[in-house]
């Protein structure tokens, strides 16, 4: 069990029968009353993100992920599919259960899979990915004072703000928690 007051971004706790990967956590103390805590959750299985606010001190059953290094092979229809890189086994995931890492899988790429009683519930994408450019409009030299940014079409049809130097064909590299441009990559 786990008390409100243990939680942290990243932990998998079961309430319910489902699974819920806790997102962001507020503790707030009340003015006369007791504490609360309010807690961004995102539901493993289905991908549902809410929030719930709970009293502070209260418990959850916490779960624990086994971990395993996979290789994204390719997408057919609704299906992903992973060859595990131990027993090459292919694992099958759902857009619902892959969430904004979908955005990110380029054929070949390693990636790791949570596991929860031997079921693939989530994954784990790296936290930078180095995507090319397939199409975004030409920047003009004095366009902003400041510097601006513009819209890039990405090769896995994901859609990034980038510096208005960025041009067709370049590879950028992108942070996958927040879906932001970081750099230009070689």
């Amino acid at each position: 069990m786990i008390s409100t007051g243990d939680l942290k971004k990243g932990v998998t706790i079961e309430m319910d029968g489902q699974l819920y990967s806790i997102m962001d956590w507020q503790h707030i103390k009340m003015g006369r009353g007791g504490a609360i805590v309010r807690i961004k959750l995102k539901n493993l299985r289905s991908g549902a993100i809410f929030e719930r606010t709970y009293d502070a001190g209260e418990r959850f059953q916490r779960a624990y992920l086994d971990r395993h290094t996979v290789q994204y092979s390719y997408s057919d229809g609704d299906l992903y599919y992973f060859m595990n890189n131990d027993t090459y086994e292919m694992i099958q995931l759902t857009p619902q259960q892959l969430g904004d890492a979908k955005n990110y899988l380029l054929e070949g790429m390693q990636l790791d899979v949570a596991f929860y009683n031997d079921e693939p519930v989530t994954v784990e994408p790296p936290i930078t990915v180095d995507l090319t450019v397939t199409y975004t409009e030409p920047g003009f030299k004095g366009d902003t004072a400041t510097g601006g940014s513009k819209p890039a079409t990405l090769e896995t049809g994901l859609v990034v703000q980038v510096p208005l130097f960025v041009t067709t064909g370049e590879k950028i590299r992108v942070k996958t928690d927040t879906g932001t441009y970081v750099e230009r990559v070689g």
